[in-house]
């Protein structure tokens, strides 16, 4: 049996309230299939078969961060205090760079070491930025802010929402696919310091 065949055979179908099927990678490495409470069980094998493809792609890669992350040492929290303090400084400019740019005014500056969320943006405007953005390129810094800031606009992922980000950072897709690749593989060094503990 393949290793693939393997994680499907063992794969962990969690069945809710939800309408539509879905299925992920978790951590650790194992398939995990989100299931319609009813959907019947040929329905979910056949979903997996149709997805061999992707399973593969994806757990091909959760394997690749887990391998680069043994291989390095994890965060620790003299670590993500350096980082947040450094955030402080940098962060800071480069909204009111871009503010400007946009034409829009912000709140509050809050540094955090979240473990979901790069950044955030409140109806009241207040931001909230990840001190983990420090370990990117500055270019990723950059696209998370204007991303925020354009919130300051239009509070939704819309066409309008995208277009004044593109307007103000035509580059924004290359660098956001940057944080989907690696940004995963930061936030693990965090957990893992914390774990560590």
């Amino acid at each position: 049996m393949s290793e693939l065949d393997s994680m499907i055979e063992n794969a962990e179908v969690i069945r809710s309230k939800r309408r539509t099927i879905a299925i992920q990678i978790a951590a650790d490495g194992h398939l995990i299939v989100r299931s319609p409470l009813r959907l019947p069980n040929r329905d979910i094998a056949a979903f997996i078969d149709k997805n061999r493809g992707w399973i593969e792609k994806h757990a091909a890669k959760v394997a690749r961060t887990n391998s680069e992350l043994a291989k390095l040492e994890p965060y620790s929290a003299a670590d993500i205090e350096a980082m947040a303090q450094r955030a402080l400084q940098v962060i800071p400019e480069r909204v009111k760079h871009y503010a400007a740019e946009l034409g829009v005014s912000c709140g509050r500056i809050t540094i955090r070491n979240q473990k979901t969320k790069w950044g955030s943006c409140t109806s009241k405007g207040n931001l909230n930025f990840n001190c983990l953005l420090m370990e990117a390129p500055p270019e990723v810094l950059d696209s998370v802010v204007v991303h925020e800031l354009c919130h300051r606009l239009h509070m939704d992922h819309s066409k309008a929402f995208y277009a004044e980000v593109y307007r103000v950072f035509p580059d924004y897709d290359r660098w956001d696919k940057w944080l989907k690749d690696n940004g995963p593989l930061l936030i693990k060094r965090m957990q893992a310091g914390y774990t560590k503990k």
